[in-house]
């Protein structure tokens, strides 16, 4: 008698290979060209995780559903106009140190020019040229690159002013919501789904307790990096730059330019402004592909691998908005595969492996 061969409880999942990737495909497809909704709309789900706890406790003292939202939300714009006044300090520092930056720049290209004529032979007559038709080859480029930052912009301040007014509106209709969800399943459910929906606050809560680390440990490698190079204020500025990169790329560019004009001012150089790009350079990658993915990871249990997949998809979908979104959408995902019988073999390759190691 043949003995039976033991089956895997990580192998029963109800959808072929060729249904998974139909899915993935058509969510990806979803997703990419309804970026324009989805991203203040996920920006304003993330927000209201958050603070539904706060607006919860703010409600057990007595104060009315719509007073409590709106101390919270108030709470929030408070919070976000604080990166804003530091991108004004840092550009009001900058343009205080314009006058001396630009005789610094334009004496680095005139050496520049001086090399190029002696070192290559190149005349100052062909240096011009050689410019100018750069310039008027690149025209096209230029009006094409400031239609995109003018499309940037205004989709930015599109979402500055939607994303609050959904906050508060799905706080407001949390209870008609949470209903809603109950609706579309079973009624033996009902448990299940209430669990993964406090889960996900916790989910939620645990990522931004990861994003706090990330930064903290960001400044502390920006400030030794600019330490080490000998820039006045290493920690200022070290720390000012890691918290402005939560605004995505035009953080970091603004919050550099004050420590390379101050470290080319003071020790006339070149090589200290190279050395504080080299430094947030290698900082912000470093940031983006290992101290991101394991401080964030760990708190969710998500192992390191997704973590980089998942920011590299959300910003080849979304930008800049999706590398940081994308991290608690597969955390929620994750949830739902736990309790789901049919999901074990995706909630095993999402797991950071943990529970398999203590089972062993």
């Amino acid at each position: 008698m043949k003995a039976k061969t033991p089956v895997s409880p990580y192998s029963n999942s109800p959808f072929s290979t060729l249904e998974i990737l139909q899915f993935t495909v058509l969510t990806a497809f979803i997703l990419y060209f309804g970026k324009t909704l989805f991203i203040p709309l996920s920006f304003s789900l993330l927000i209201s995780f958050i603070l539904y706890p706060v607006c919860k406790w703010i409600e057990k003292k007595g104060t009315s559903q719509s007073i409590a939202i709106a101390i919270t939300l108030f709470a929030v714009t408070l919070f976000f106009a604080l990166f804003i006044y530091l991108l004004i300090v840092q550009i009001t520092a900058f343009s205080n140190e314009w006058e001396p930056f630009k005789i610094k720049l334009l004496e680095a290209i005139n050496q520049l020019s001086d090399f190029l004529a002696e070192r290559f032979n190149i005349s100052t007559e062909k240096q011009l040229d050689l410019l100018k038709n750069s310039i008027n080859n690149s025209g096209s480029q230029l009006i094409a690159f400031l239609r995109a930052i003018a499309y940037s912009f205004s989709e930015s301040v599109f979402f500055i002013l939607i994303i609050p007014v959904f906050s508060a509106l799905i706080l407001y209709h949390r209870q008609l919501l949470a209903n809603t969800l109950y609706q579309i399943f079973p009624a033996d459910k009902k448990g299940t789904i209430h669990e993964i929906l406090i889960e996900t606050i916790h989910a939620y809560y645990n990522f931004i307790k990861g994003m706090l680390v990330v930064y903290l440990t960001v400044g502390l490698l920006n400030s030794i990096g600019l330490l080490i190079i000998g820039v006045p204020h290493p920690f200022l500025f070290g720390f000012i730059a890691s918290i402005l990169t939560f605004i995505p790329y035009v953080g970091i560019m603004i919050s550099s330019l004050l420590p390379i004009a101050v470290s080319w001012i003071t020790f006339n150089s070149i090589w200290y402004p190279l050395g504080v790009i080299l430094v947030f350079s290698v900082v912000q990658a470093l940031e983006a592909y290992i101290i991101f993915p394991f401080a964030v990871g760990s708190r969710l249990k998500i192992n390191t691998l997704v973590i980089i997949i998942m920011i590299t998809a959300g910003g080849i979908l979304w930008g800049a908005a999706g590398m940081i979104l994308f991290i608690p959408f597969i955390s929620i995902i994750k949830l739902i595969a736990d309790r789901t019988e049919g999901l074990k073999t995706l909630s095993l390759l999402l797991g950071d492996g943990n529970h398999e190691k203590r089972k062993t």
